[in-house]
């Protein structure tokens, strides 16, 4: 298990491997995406936060999922243009995972591991579970599927 979250590789859409370390002294808010969920809607506050603070070193990490009721169903090119088409998501939107189980990427094993849930479970609870990383890449802080990206922006500023 990885000690450093800068150590992980994880696949964009295409299947290219891209280094988190690529995004050293940035802030991450990384998120499990899915676009039938009755949360897809928060792709819209996700991609605000990324076009307000982008320029400051906020960058949005979307990691489709199709672990919760199957909410996830499309093609890796069938999810960037429903989100590029629907919500004009300019963030990066990766490869689909999952984020449990057996077969979970091991960035997420790591996020999980870093910043547990309530009462410490392990487990991501749905769609759009969300992790905020500091500059250092330290995992400060998980949020639940209902925080809406809205009400994380204080945090995000303090960090930046």
């Amino acid at each position: 298990m990885s000690k450093n979250i800068y150590d992980h590789i994880v696949k964009d859409a295409n299947m290219n491997e891209v280094s988190i370390g690529t995004y050293r002294n940035k802030v991450l808010l990384v998120v499990n995406v899915a676009s039938e969920c009755g949360f897809t809607y928060q792709y819209e506050g996700l991609q605000n936060l990324y076009s307000k603070y982008a320029e400051d070193g906020l960058e949005v990490l979307g990691f489709p999922c199709n672990q919760f009721k199957g909410q996830e169903s499309g093609t890796n090119e069938e999810i960037q243009f429903f989100c590029t088409e629907k919500y004009d998501v300019s963030f990066n939107v990766f490869n689909k995972i999952d984020v449990n189980g057996k077969d979970a990427d091991p960035f997420y094993n790591f996020l999980k591991n870093e910043r547990p849930g309530i009462m410490g479970t392990k487990n991501i609870k749905w769609n759009f579970s969300k992790f905020l990383v500091n500059k250092n890449g330290e995992v400060v802080k998980r949020y639940s599927p209902t925080t809406k990206p809205e009400s994380i922006e204080s945090d995000i500023i303090k960090l930046l």
